[in-house]
């Protein structure tokens, strides 16, 4: 199984410094960018980050982790995942979820109340099928097309990730999606969160490929800050944040150690210290590359 480390963009990363995040990135071999829905902040929009990544480089790969599908129509997030496929095939990770981390920002992906489960579902079924054949007609409760074509298809279907760690979204991957990133979770949860995806997946008569299970983590420049240690705690109040957040490389290496031991193979790294981030990249080549396969 191929063990594999990108980078994720912090939320407070000015749309004037991605340029040089950029081509920093792929003058070292960095296996891939991830960019966050954040909408009320300086953060790039995942769609826009992506495709300036994927214009200004050869090999890089970019994703988005995660961006939220219910709220946006299916047809018109394919259209733009196959334009990006075709501008840079191989090179394009898409990865969705069921709602923004900030509560603030739900307004903005417009749902009926109580149904954010559901159309999520639909949505995910609609995405898939529109990339995947040539004409999609298509009758749902929440979405319907008729002849929806969307070319140049991607010559190799595109890889379908989704986030989340409720028994729900779990059930959700196994049932419809590629694989799983996840975050906040700790090598035991990781385990049995992707123990889970796969029952799931042998129930619906699919197979998600052993290799697509990963994980966003942190890694501090020493000791985490208070403020961070706080933001981990409301939203995991049941875990000790330390177990979250790696206090520097040697404590990430002991992570990665446990996520691999529990299945796990792909990773995205941000920095949750106040290193520039010209620094952040040298030191995740000396650290993680030689663990790739």
């Amino acid at each position: 199984m191929k063990i594999r480390f990108g980078i994720g963009l912090a939320g407070d990363t000015a749309p004037t410094q991605l340029a040089g995040i950029v081509d920093h990135l792929e003058a070292r071999s960095v296996d891939s960018l991830w960019f966050s829905e954040l909408v009320y902040s300086e953060a790039v929009e995942p769609f826009i980050g992506m495709t300036f990544a994927l214009a200004r480089t050869a090999t890089l790969k970019v994703g988005t982790s995660v961006a939220v599908l219910p709220g946006r129509h299916p047809v018109l997030v394919a259209k733009q995942l196959a334009s990006l496929a075709a501008l840079a095939p191989g090179r394009v990770l898409p990865v969705f979820g069921l709602r923004p981390a900030l509560a603030g920002e739900r307004e903005v992906f417009v749902v009926p109340d109580g149904a954010r489960a559901a159309v999520f579902d639909e949505a995910l079924q609609l995405l898939r099928a529109v990339l995947e054949r040539d004409v999609v007609s298509f009758r749902g409760n929440h979405y319907t097309v008729h002849d929806a074509a969307v070319s140049p298809r991607p010559r190799k279907p595109l890889d379908i990730w989704l986030g989340g760690s409720a028994p729900a979204a779990l059930r959700r991957i196994g049932r419809l999606a590629d694989g799983w990133l996840g975050s906040f979770v700790t090598p035991d949860e990781a385990r049995r969160a992707r123990e889970a995806i796969q029952r799931a997946a042998d129930e619906a008569g699919r197979e998600v490929e052993p290799d697509h299970f990963g994980i966003n983590l942190a890694v501090a420049d020493g000791e985490p800050s208070p403020q961070l240690l706080a933001a981990v705690r409301q939203r995991r109040p049941d875990v000790d944040p330390t177990e979250l957040i790696a206090a520097g490389w040697p404590q990430l290496h002991r992570q990665l150690d446990a996520y691999i031991d529990a299945g796990l193979t792909k990773f995205v790294l941000r920095s949750a210290g106040p290193a520039p981030m010209d620094r952040f990249v040298e030191r995740f080549v000396a650290e993680v590359s030689p663990r790739q396969t």
